[in-house]
């Protein structure tokens, strides 16, 4: 059986469990537990939707004359028609002394805003939008860094109506053309620079080409953040903190929009091809982070709620949203491990934070430095680990407990850019078991499914979601009759969204994930997730990191196993021979590697994914898309030389 390493001291306290029973007294029902009220709020979605709507309180001017027309409908179910909103009306709800943002920029110093001080600075700058001309619909996009002036400018920007579109700084030019290209923006909000590992990088003039090459750019406001004196002329360019200091200012009005209208535009990694422009509406993604961030989060406003990302992901979209609880956010923008390697956890106890997110692939990088932060650290406040990016392997939620606290809820959640929120969550009424993703969302009918469209309990499938919910994308922009937007989601299965994860769901509600089901293995016609090996070979004390993928020969697939060694260790027969046995022994005779090979890097996107998909594609010699989405491009450059010398040897 699997072990349980966590379970609420106290669970009716939880909003979750105050949930259920304010569900049963409403609508005269005995649900028992989460998965009887998960089950209600899929088999009732209208009275799910429509309750959450009311008990979050969300801030409107003109109310729903309907809460969806037909909820198997997809695409195109038509939600709380007839509302009208904002969010940043809703995110700048309260307007007090107490501390909004808490911003730490490496060991150079902290900042702090209160929400008070927010408000009065997103009026400066929407009212400095606004004197510029942008209008409900228009696009303002940002390159910049996790910091108070990008929140402050996003919140300005929605609260006209305009949509809001951001990538990080460290991005190339390339990679941000590529993006902002398409959605054709007004205004660029820009930083002069960054902080990486102490070391001031300049990005003026990648700012100054930016604004060149995009036609639609009428002004660019830039934020001084490091000392930079080469003086590059920006056209049509705006100070930050001139719009900021400026007596002149329009009264704060926020722009009331329907449920559906644009607020944010992501972006897909681009790895495969031109990134996709994804459009995130601003009713569904506001009630759909109220759920997750009160019920499954339990997060409060006596809370502080940090997550480690850049401005490029969507947890820095999720993160924001914690703002609408009145939450204190704790911002960082810098190296992960920079002073000192336990340096994000000592923000813990530096500013008493009580929900901690970061990525699955930075909790097992602290396991590979053997950081022991129970010993070095208080984390007294701590009750809540977030983990996403990547499926977190059973060793790294023994770490957490072992190393890092052992009274804590480690909240693995998973989800995507698609949604910008999560299908799989934490839950503070459920256990948390070993390798296990608590549950379900809150009227998320998620199941695993066969190619047959047949559900499967405790086997692999297809992770899809059946019946529609608030938060699906608007559409991709520039996508007429939606026809790459279908094809993304609905090409499997009719009226179903296909999600592209291979998950298994339990008899208990838990899920786990094995990885992206389009990189999935499949030797013999046995599918196999690559997250069953990546837990057997990353758990070799040698070994830093690993990647595997399938290759087509002779009309099956075999297994190759990329292997990056940690400092002073390198691939030898004793290893490989080590590896094939834990692997056939963990797995299965089908799981063990043709080739294994070592490589000096493992190709990871800049929100910590692990690109699979393109290594896939470059060993099966078909061609790479766009790779200045890549954190580490370069390291794509062993595989090419990989299949140079199979093909000169086939």
């Amino acid at each position: 059986m699997t072990k349980v390493l966590w379970t609420h001291s106290a669970i009716e306290t939880t909003q979750m469990d105050q949930f259920r029973r304010h569900i049963n007294q409403l609508y005269s029902l005995q649900l028992a537990n989460y998965q009887e009220l998960h089950d209600w709020s899929v088999t009732q979605g209208s009275d799910f939707w429509e309750t959450l709507w009311k008990e979050s309180g969300i801030i409107h001017s003109q109310s729903y004359t309907q809460v969806i027309d037909d909820i198997k409908k997809m695409p195109g179910a038509k939600w709380f028609t007839g509302a009208k909103l904002n969010f940043a009306e809703n995110l700048l709800r309260f307007r007090d002394d107490k501390i909004a943002l808490i911003f730490r920029e490496e060991n150079r110093g902290d900042r702090t805003l209160t929400y008070k001080k927010l408000y009065d600075s997103v009026e400066k700058i929407a009212s400095s939008l606004k004197e510029k001309g942008i209008r409900k619909g228009d696009r303002v996009a940002g390159v910049v860094p996790n910091m108070p002036e990008t929140v402050i400018a996003m919140l300005a920007t929605v609260s006209l109506g305009a949509i809001w579109s951001a990538c990080s700084p460290d991005f190339g030019i390339e990679g941000i053309l590529s993006r902002f290209k398409q959605i054709e923006p007004k205004v660029i909000f820009a930083c002069n620079g960054y902080y990486y590992k102490n070391k001031a990088i300049d990005c003026t003039e990648k700012v100054a080409e930016i604004s060149r090459e995009i036609d639609s750019v009428e002004h660019t406001v830039m934020i001084d953040f490091i000392d930079s004196d080469k003086g590059v002329k920006i056209s049509n360019q705006l100070l930050f903190s001139d719009c900021l200091n400026t007596d002149h200012k329009h009264d704060l009005i926020f722009e009331q929009v329907p449920f559906e209208h644009p607020i944010y535009i992501l972006y897909s990694s681009g790895t495969t091809g031109q990134p996709k422009c994804i459009v995130h509406g601003t009713g569904g993604v506001l009630l759909q982070h109220l759920k997750e961030h009160t019920l499954h989060g339990d997060l409060s406003r006596d809370d502080v709620f940090f997550y480690f990302t850049t401005c490029g992901w969507m947890m820095w979209n999720w993160l924001v949203s914690g703002l609408a609880i009145g939450s204190t956010l704790v911002l960082y923008e810098g190296a992960p491990f920079f002073p000192h390697k336990d340096s994000l956890w000592q923000m813990v106890d530096d500013f008493g934070i009580t929900h901690f997110g970061t990525s699955a692939k930075y909790i097992d990088a602290c396991s590979k430095y053997d950081l022991e932060p129970m010993k070095k650290q208080s984390l007294k406040s701590l009750k809540v680990i977030f983990s996403t990016g990547s499926p977190l392997v059973s060793e790294s939620f023994d770490y957490v407990y072992n190393k890092i606290k052992q009274d804590v809820q480690l909240s693995s959640i998973s989800g995507g850019t698609d949604i910008v929120s999560c299908f799989m969550l934490g839950n503070p009424a459920m256990p948390v078991y070993r390798g296990e993703l608590q549950c379900a969302g809150l009227g998320m009918d998620i199941q695993a499914l066969n190619d047959d469209g047949e559900h499967r309990v405790n086997k692999q499938g297809e992770l899809v979601c059946a019946s529609a919910f608030p938060v699906q994308p608007v559409c991709f922009w520039n996508d007429p009759d939606d026809k790459k937007y279908k094809a993304a989601y609905f090409e499997q299965y009719e009226n179903i969204w296909h999600h592209g994860d291979y998950v298994s769901v339990t008899d208990r509600g838990s899920v786990v994930v094995w990885g992206r089901s389009d990189t999935t293995l499949n030797p013999g016609g046995i599918r196999i997730g690559t997250a069953e090996i990546y837990r057997v070979v990353e758990g070799f004390d040698s070994v830093e990191d690993s990647l595997v993928v399938g290759q087509q020969v002779g009309g099956d697939e075999r297994i190759l196993l990329f292997v990056k060694m940690k400092s002073g260790h390198d691939m030898d027969g004793k290893l490989r021979i080590a590896l094939r046995s834990k692997i056939k022994t963990a797995c299965t005779p089908r799981h063990v590697p043709a080739i294994t090979l070592e490589v000096p890097d493992i190709p990871y996107t800049r929100s910590g994914k692990k690109v699979e998909v393109a290594v896939k594609k470059i060993i099966n010699e078909k061609p790479v898309g766009n790779v200045t989405a890549l954190a580490n491009p370069k390291s794509l450059d062993v595989f090419k030389s990989f299949m140079e010398k199979e093909l000169k040897t086939s």
